[in-house]
């Protein structure tokens, strides 16, 4: 390549003060720096003009000139992504350059870091020390300066490969295993034969398979895309059984198919719904409107295990996408709404944190580290959610590594090192869309690649996942590992919205998501599912590396693409809708009545000569099946000892007090009991305005919720909604699988009763993840018992169906050890994860573990409702884990009738509104349900278990504190104490099992957990001190992966007794209309009388439906305007007529969300799209000038605003908001305070807080790059970044700038301490105003929370009036008054 079509353009650092000093210390240097490069590949030579914008686009974040320190020794590196890969940051780096108007320049933009370490005199860096500078996974490290005829390097397109079976002097089957090896097909003996016998001279193809055919039988055909294993015969014990595990999963909804609309045909379960309402902008108008019509729900929850082992961050990242692009492609079209993430990993081994239980056992070189996992992972599965736009509301983290005894003389170790990565939750689809329908797809429809390119990336992904780890080489691994690009997923799910407002218009015939196998699995399938063949053109396929090969093209999973049919008759509409939308699509082929799946090649056409063409294949053949698979299986019962309750074998010499705090010690800092803060409060929670349970309870915000709710829609009023909940216990199946499956079930339906729930258990529905080392001695026929205990007994029993799932057979890890040439194997146990979901009466019945405290209602009673009939088995526990043991004896459900009692009981207890608090006994038994109410309602306990528990002796006492039998604590008043007991009566557990263990204290200031046994107190502790200890874990893990300092700030609060909390002190009646005209607002003002306003979006926007709810449900008429309407002005066909001049507006709502993916600094993409494009610049100068309007900006939407200040009178002295202190994505409720100026200082009051000055209540946050930075020009003499000076930032909320702030719970005043102040702003700056009051920019989200429903912490009087009306709020939270304020402005 010539040099000078490349451009090089040094950026701004890379690390910040704290990852500099942990740089440093991990890899044993005195410093170490790090900038950004950019590398631009050039069409053509750059003029002044092109470089200038160049720079102006590349130029972000903290610009640092390199400063060498010349006199001190230092090696320089480089980090580049690996060749032949196109990085995320690329592709959305690209994107905006192109937008910006420098697509004729332009190739492609890449990204590294020029690393600089200064080390001490005649040291050197060793090999390990690299993996703390990159990932080696998708990066490369080198001390040469980068090759850019590599980077950019553009190979000849690669060839198709076809091959001779009947040449070379073996066998077909020997020339196919020997493919199978080199190709990583994981075919196995049957398999193969099949293909021998389809390409032979007498077969239905007689001639030599192409590499592209063999490929995709593979990924078509492999475990993970066809679940073999489940649908295969079965021998136990030498007996045939008569029921395959799917058949088996499939009778639960043979007995109970009520309330299901679709199960196993489609990519997720469709579920009956509630009524509500489908809330869209108007394909004629751009008018968002709500259609009153039921809204059905679809659940699915899938796994993506491998790949995370392989890479976490990608392949966590990639996992969640996968499952949400599911959820879009139920039906003709769907849209995810919530969603869940759950992890299994082997010992942490946190470093200087050593936990007495675990394990070091080793690992292979090329699968990540439990730490680095847990590190890592969840922060990609959160990114993805985040960025794409689905709250993550629910799930779980579990640890294990243990070796168990199999025989007299033999152990083996059991655990994750093979990970869990499980990803799912729940969406909408509307009911004319809920089924596919593959009569409507004809002969010649359009048949269409929409979303990313294809990249060299992800290749045989299916066929990687379905072998054991370690058996396949390490490179084949990486090459199965794939990349995310959420924004470009986001921008292909407003193209599936838009298609799906059009009702029966609905241009989408049939649709499938791309993953496993790429267009090798998702195309046939289309076809096949449309009882059509098809013919494809292999180069009309979108394709990002112009030199891969057919095979490459074809099977890639490359991610963020779906395929569709189309009708010819749609084709006009679909393409104006993706180009509105800026999202790629290639129409690749068509459905034809031919059963034969046919790809041809434009650039090398077959020729009958040698050349053919990549497929040509009989539908029959690819789909018809090989010999069905057979499995003999026996059973392996282990010889286990039992645990030691008086712990002296494990504890010896130390006192019963002793025993009892080392147990708690430990079971509290167990990861599957412990806080799980460090994975939530990365994830938003509140994006989409319907969240109405997170997992963070209360005041204090404490992640103890058992449940998951969603409101069903953004209609006003709204009650009914969505519960979901999640249930498994896999250390169980150690000693029982089917116990351990049983319990999962009981588990996620003792969670998902928190919600007020219908009345009858048939409406709960189950997903079931069912992980396993099928071939592992003992393991087949564990699977087979496990299945069997639900399919064909617990679930038709209680009336609950299990409408969708997932299965992973290959749950081993294998490799030698590099030292000692060790055979090593690690295998999970079997892993039942199951997510149970159903509708929801009354979203604002839902219960909490949060205790109430007596200064809030008076004397309560703790009643204990033991399932367990007393039974008191500790096996599988988070106790005899912790002690390096598995135990001998298993929790089980000890009766199905019992469990519908309570089931039943407890929807009585919703309905009379009797509880208080409630939560279910599962991880660290009845001690740990205790003590996390009492950290969700920071109050004192005094426990009294002489009912529960036979002696005060240490046995009896740590199998009652401890066990994990089914059962559940409810606070009630003492006064209700009799209808407590009355609801249980008539139709749940008999007397004998509720029991009265305790109270809350009635001294406020005490926050002690007290336990006694006939009057002797047994035990004593602070809440804070327990708190701590629970926390500890998480605070490790957040203290390793964010800024320490911030992690220490929040550990240290946990102490605090005196902390209130979260409170809404309101100087204004969220029920009053403030609007000067009389009518109702949503109900007799005719549109026409309503103000428009603009909300405004671009690609990757997420937050445009709630903003448009918030400004509608105010009084005015929201319109939707992509970015796209405003650059090229002439209007898309999807919206004839509508005007998009922004004369035509007198608001303009820029929305949040991840514009370009905060490619290029957050917000920077949107704001210079606009900067460097001067008629649209002039539109807004003009729009911003005008007197009669107003602007908002949230969260993304007020980045683009402080990059556009230049634009806008008065906003001159505005910060920029940049990353937050913590260096994480914050997703928290924290207070704020409005402030309007005072009369006196003859500013205008802000058009946004009529009435509100004086106000501190809590608001939602969601963001990364939240930080108010004021910049000097005084570089700080350490670092050479400009530097926010906190001075300035006083200076300007002194000048009433600076509108809401974010305050302590405490005195309610602006505060800079973490986690209350998310970000780090000085001054606790939250938001801006212009001068005259008439544009804010705001980063926390007030149109989240519109719906009285909607939010984390709501007290009680707020929501719930008498007889079930609403609260002193009304249908509406109090954040609409920003937005009734804005309406009264405008008049």
């Amino acid at each position: 390549m010539d040099h000078s079509q490349v451009c090089i353009i040094p950026g701004a650092s890379a690390f910040s003060e704290f990852r500099r000093q942990a740089l440093a210390a991990n890899v044993g240097a005195r410093d170490v720096q790090g900038q950004y490069m950019h590398y631009v590949e050039l069409v053509e030579s750059l003029d002044s003009e092109s470089h200038a914008l160049l720079e102006k686009l590349l130029t972000h974040g903290n610009y640092v000139e390199a400063q060498e320190k010349e006199d001190e020794p230092s090696t320089v590196l480089y980090v580049l992504p690996r060749p032949g890969t196109i990085s995320p940051w690329s592709s959305k780096a690209t994107n905006i350059a192109h937008v910006c108007g420098l697509q004729k320049v332009v190739r492609r933009i890449e990204r590294g870091v020029r690393i600089t370490v200064y080390l001490e005199n005649g040291q050197s860096l060793g090999r390990s020390s690299l993996d703390f500078l990159h990932d080696r996974m998708t990066e490369t490290i080198s001390e040469n300066e980068p090759d850019l005829n590599l980077l950019f390097m553009h190979h000849q397109p690669g060839l198709l490969g076809t091959y001779d079976l009947y040449s070379g002097g073996r066998s077909p089957s020997e020339m196919l295993q020997d493919l199978n090896r080199k190709l990583g097909l994981a075919l196995d003996a049957s398999e193969i034969q099949y293909l021998v016998e389809a390409y032979s001279k007498d077969g239905p193809v007689p001639r030599k398979p192409t590499d592209v055919e063999l490929f995709m039988f593979a990924q078509v055909n492999s475990e993970h895309c066809r679940h073999k294993i489940f649908n295969a015969s079965w021998t136990i014990d030498g007996k045939p059984k008569t029921n395959t595990l799917f058949g088996m999963i499939r009778n639960t909804h043979k007995h109970t198919p009520e309330g299901t609309i679709s199960a196993y045909s489609d990519n997720a379960a469709v579920l009956k719904g509630s009524n509500g309402s489908q809330w869209a902008p108007d394909d004629l108008n751009g008018q968002w409107k709500a259609t009153k019509e039921p809204v059905e729900f679809l659940i699915k929850v899938e796994t993506h295990n491998h790949p995370t082992a392989v890479s976490p961050f990608p392949g966590a990242a990639t996992g969640s996408g996968g499952e949400i692009r599911d959820e879009g492609a139920t039906g003709r079209g769907a849209k995810p709404k919530a969603g869940l993430a759950g992890f299994c990993v082997s010992d942490l081994l946190i470093p200087d944190h050593r936990q007495p239980w675990e394990l070091d056992y080793g690992r292979p070189s090329h699968i990540a580290s439990s730490l680095d996992i847990m590190l890592e992972a969840p922060i990609g599965s959160a990114a993805f959610n985040n960025e794409f736009g689905r709250p993550c509301t629910a799930g779980y983290f579990r640890t294990l590594l243990v070796e168990m005894r199999t025989g007299k003389d033999s152990t083996e170790i059991r655990g994750y090192h093979k990970p869990i990565m499980i990803a799912g939750g729940v969406g909408t689809v509307r009911p004319q869309h809920a089924l596919k329908d593959p009569d409507i797809v004809k002969d010649g429809a359009f048949l269409i690649v929409m979303g990313g390119p294809a990249m060299l990336i992800g290749l045989g992904g299916g066929a990687a996942s379905s072998v054991s780890s370690g058996e396949g080489s390490a490179e084949l691994d990486f090459a199965s590992v794939q990349r995310g690009n959420p924004e470009m997923q986001r921008r292909a799910q407003e193209v599936i919205n838009a298609c799906t407002a059009l009702g029966s218009h609905n241009p989408i015939l049939f649709i499938h998501d791309v993953g496993a196998g790429g267009l090798s699995n998702a195309l046939p399938e289309l076809a096949k599912d449309s009882g059509l063949g098809a013919e494809f053109e292999l180069r009309d396929i979108d394709c990002a590396d112009k030199s891969m090969s057919p095979l490459q093209i074809w099977c890639n999973e490359a991610q963020e693409r779906y395929v569709l049919a189309v009708a010819q008759e749609g084709m006009n509409k679909f393409r104006a809708i993706a180009k509105r939308e800026r999202c790629g699509i290639s129409v690749v082929g068509r459905a034809t009545r031919r059963q034969v799946l046919k790809l041809t090649d434009r650039d090398h056409p077959a020729d009958g000569h040698g050349q053919q063409d990549p497929i040509d294949l009989p539908m029959e053949v690819l789909f018809g099946k090989p010999p069905k698979m057979t499995r003999d299986a026996s059973s392996r019962k282990a010889e286990l000892p039992g645990f030691d309750t008086s712990l002296s074998l494990y504890v010896p010499q130390a006192s019963m007090n002793g025993l009892l705090q080392e147990a708690i010690d430990r079971v509290l800092q167990m990861p599957a009991v412990g806080s799980k803060s460090f994975l939530i409060t990365i994830g938003d929670r509140t994006v989409g305005g319907l969240i109405t349970r997170d997992q963070m309870v209360g005041p204090w915000q404490v992640p103890v919720a058992d449940v998951s709710v969603t409101a069903t829609s953004l209609t006003t009023g709204i009650k009914s909604g969505e519960a979901m909940a999640m249930g498994e216990k896999p250390t169980i199946a150690l000693i029982s699988p089917a116990a351990s499956a049983r319990m999962a079930v009981a588990e996620s339906l003792m969670n998902l009763t928190a919600a007020d729930l219908p009345d009858r258990l048939h409406q709960v529905k189950l997903s079931a993840n069912w992980m396993s080392a099928s071939t592992h001695p003992g393991e087949g026929a564990g699977i087979y018992e496990a299945v069997e205990a639900l399919g064909m007994d617990l679930c038709p029993k209680l009336g609950v169906s299990i409408p969708v799932g997932k299965d992973s057979m290959s749950m081993k890890m294998k490799w030698t050890d590099s030292q000692t040439k060790e055979a090593k194997e690690v295998t999970s146990p079997l892993s039942v994860v199951i997510s149970a979901f159903a509708p929801v009466l009354d979203i604002r019945k839902t219960w909490t573990p949060q205790l109430k405290r007596y200064n809030e209602v008076g004397e309560t009673t703790l009643f204990f409702v033991d399932l367990g009939l007393a039974h008191r088995a500790l096996g599988g526990s988070a106790l005899t884990q912790s002690f390096k043991q598995t135990g001998d004896e298993a929790p089980d459900i000890r009766s199905v009738s019992l469990l519908k009692d309570f089931f039943d009981a407890t929807q009585q207890l919703h309905e009379q509104g009797l509880v208080l608090a409630y939560h279910d006994r599962s991880d660290g038994g009845l001690f740990v349900t205790l003590a996390e109410m009492s950290f969700a309602g920071r109050c004192g306990i005094e426990i009294m278990i002489n009912d529960i528990c036979p002696t005060p002796n240490t046995p009896d006492v740590i199998s009652t504190l401890f066990n994990e039998e089914l059962g559940a604590v409810f606070q009630v008043r003492k006064s209700d104490e009799n209808h407590f007991k009355a609801c249980f009566a008539t139709c749940g557990p008999p007397p004998g099992l509720i029991h009265k263990i305790g109270r809350v204290s009635t001294k406020s200031s005490s926050q002690n957990m007290a336990i006694y046994h006939g009057g002797k107190l047994i035990y004593r502790a602070t809440r804070g001190e327990l708190q701590q200890k629970w926390s500890n874990t998480s605070y490790w893990l957040q203290r390793l992966r964010d800024n320490p300092s911030c992690a220490d700030s929040e550990y240290k609060a946990i102490l605090d007794d005196a902390e209130p909390g979260l409170s809404y002190n309101l100087s204004f009646d969220p029920k009053e209309n403030i609007n000067t005209y009389k009518a109702s607002l949503l109900n007799y003002v005719r549109p026409t009388a309503r103000p428009r306003v603009a909300i405004l979006r671009d690609q990757g926007t997420n937050g445009h439906a709630e903003m448009a709810f918030a400004f509608e449900a105010a009084g005015f008429t929201a319109i939707d305007v992509h970015m796209s309407d405003i650059l090229d002005p002439k209007p898309h066909q999807s919206h004839l007529g509508i005007d998009h001049d922004l004369s035509s507006f007198v608001g303009l709502a820029l929305c949040g969300g991840f514009s370009f993916g905060d490619c290029l600094g957050a917000g920077q993409g949107w704001a210079k799209s606009i900067l460097f494009h001067p008629t649209t610049r002039q539109k807004f100068q003009t729009f911003f000038e005008r007197k009669d309007t107003f602007a908002l900006g949230v969260c993304n939407g007020c980045q683009v605003l402080s990059k556009l200040k230049e634009l806008i009178p008065g906003a001159d002295k505005w910060p920029s908001f940049e990353r937050n202190e913590s260096e994480q994505y914050e997703a928290r409720v924290c207070m704020v305070k409005v402030s309007d100026p005072p009369a006196e200082s003859g500013m205008a009051p802000s058009v946004f807080f009529h009435g509100m000055s004086g106000s501190s209540f809590p608001i939602a946050v969601a963001h990364g790059e939240g930080r108010a930075s004021f910049t000097t020009d005084l570089p700080s003499p350490h670092t050479g970044d400009k530097t926010w000076d906190a001075s300035l930032a006083h200076d300007f909320a002194y000048a009433n700038l600076a509108p809401i702030r974010y305050v302590d719970n405490k005195s309610l005043q602006p505060t800079t301490a973490y986690p209350a102040n998310p970000n780090g702003s000085p001054a606790g700056i939250a938001g801006v105003r212009s001068q005259d009051g008439r544009v804010l920019a705001l980063m926390p989200h007030p149109e989240r929370t519109i719906l009285a429903g909607v939010g984390s912490y709501i007290p009680d009087h707020a929501l719930k009036g008498e007889k079930d009306a609403w609260g002193d709020w009304g249908e509406y939270g109090p954040w609409l008054r920003l937005f009734q304020s804005a309406r009264r402005w405008v008049g």
